[in-house]
């Protein structure tokens, strides 16, 4: 019995060295989070741990901001600075801790009894720890490891949300910001036409009606004005909170104009199959059904032993030898089969296995969806383009002839630089639009474009 718990103790021994060399990692998983997503974004993206980390990377904004901002800019300088970004780091370190503790054995029990009666005392030791945790910390670490493959892949996904809703904001902030520009020049001939109308009006050349209209077209190009400079304020201000800027930093400046429409669309081949093979979220919904099913298999394996302690004891009786053996400590299943255990980890596992497939069919609509909404958008942003601005211009170029022949009157010429203006201000939406749709398809394909793009007319 001796020659047994000498083993025992010994492989106790080997176990608990082993299960203290479970530590942390240098980079906390997050080099692999910037790994995957400086290959989709070819951005960098820091983790912000003391003070030197966030000197850096207010340097790096500080340049940035130094300059008109375009959309690559904009994005950079939110995967560096938005602090719900940061925060989404952090379940890497718990889901490194939970790594790291699941492969350490659990703390032994150490008993102590002192018991007297009459002249008589009586010492009991009792050194004990889990032989369940022990059995079963490989395939714990293993479970956990799964876990934390699949947070990363998680965590590298919100980095390409964030870079998508900057880059959408960045231009929607422009194309508001230019609509502001235009809205003007519609309020400032309407106001010159209220005020002629008015000076005609007076001096008996303007009916009382026509004198009406013009100025309810004055007041409403007013109250479009004030709309389009609202809205610009509400669109610059969701760029500022996604970049994370605040104080001096919020005086950013943006281009007077978006980027110009591409000469052909983009044609993507296979859209469906490449969306499912390079976007993230399937990835960790994936790793995270595996790691489920471990799980399950982990929870069958151990339903029916609980409880399994091994102990060492040690007894002194006064007047006695001194007695040493072991105990063993194990659960009878007597009422608690483990059942409801099971029960738990196969729901959790079927509810894991339909959001992987839910989020398989979605992403296939959203590549479907998506690529529509992107040949649409630059359909109608090319007609705006093509037709429809180059005839206004073409109408007010004939009107200020007859204009200064004499053949129409100053109304009609403002009124006619209006219809421009507002032909144009309909083609800053559509130009915005096709941008938001490409941006939108990039984020439906995994946040990157497949390298065999082929473009057509």
């Amino acid at each position: 019995m001796s020659s047994l718990m000498h083993r025992t103790v010994s492989g106790v021994a080997l176990t608990l060295l082993l299960g203290g060399c479970a530590t942390f990692s240098k980079d906390g998983g997050f080099d692999s989070v910037a790994q995957l997503s400086e290959a989709r974004l070819g951005k960098t993206v820091k983790l912000v741990r003391n003070s030197d980390d966030a000197k850096a990377v207010d340097a790096s904004i500080k340049n940035l901001l130094a300059k008109p901002l375009n959309a690559e800019d904009a994005v950079q300088i939110a995967l560096l600075n938005n602090r719900g970004l940061q925060a989404g780091y952090a379940e890497l370190g718990i889901a490194e801790a939970d790594l790291v503790q699941a492969g350490r054995l659990q703390n032994p029990r150490f008993d102590f009894k002192h018991i007297t009666q009459g002249a008589d005392t009586m010492i009991e030791r009792t050194f004990t720890m889990s032989l369940v945790n022990l059995i079963m910390l490989p395939q714990a670490s293993r479970l956990e490891r799964q876990r934390f493959e699949a947070v990363k892949l998680q965590v590298a996904n919100q980095v390409l949300r964030l870079a998508a809703d900057t880059r959408k904001a960045y231009f929607e902030a422009v194309a508001a910001q230019q609509s502001v520009m235009y809205a003007r020049q519609v309020n400032a001939a309407a106001e010159a036409g209220a005020e002629l109308g008015g000076r005609m009006a007076r001096v008996g050349n303007w009916s009382k009606l026509e004198q009406d209209r013009e100025q309810v077209f004055y007041a409403d190009a007013t109250a479009a004005l004030a709309r389009t400079e609202q809205e610009a304020v509400r669109a610059r201000e969701k760029l500022t909170r996604l970049m994370g800027l605040w104080g001096s930093e919020t005086q950013f400046q943006l281009p007077e104009r978006l980027p110009d429409l591409p000469a052909k669309p983009l044609q993507v081949q296979d859209a469906e199959a490449y969306a499912i093979n390079n976007r993230l979220d399937i990835q960790a919904a994936r790793q995270q059904t595996a790691s489920l099913a471990s799980s399950l298999g982990l929870t069958r394996t151990t339903r029916f032993i609980n409880v399994l302690d091994l102990g060492y004891l040690r007894n002194t009786d006064s007047g006695l030898p001194r007695a040493t053996g072991y105990e063993l400590s194990l659960e009878i299943p007597l009422f608690d089969w483990g059942s409801a255990r099971v029960a738990k980890a196969e729901a959790i596992y079927m509810q894991s296995v339909n959001h992987l497939a839910e989020t398989a069919v979605n992403a296939r609509s959203e590549v479907r969806e998506s690529y529509l909404g992107y040949r649409s958008a630059y359909d109608l942003a090319r007609h705006y383009r093509d037709n429809i601005v180059p005839l206004r211009k073409q109408i007010s170029d004939e009107n200020m002839l007859r204009y200064n022949g004499m053949l129409i009157s100053v109304f009609e010429l403002l009124a006619d630089a209006r219809e421009q203006v507002l032909s144009v201000n309909g083609y800053i939406n559509a130009l915005k639009d096709y941008w938001v749709a490409q941006t939108d398809l990039t984020a439906a394909l995994g946040g990157n474009l497949p390298a065999n793009l082929s473009n057509k007319e």
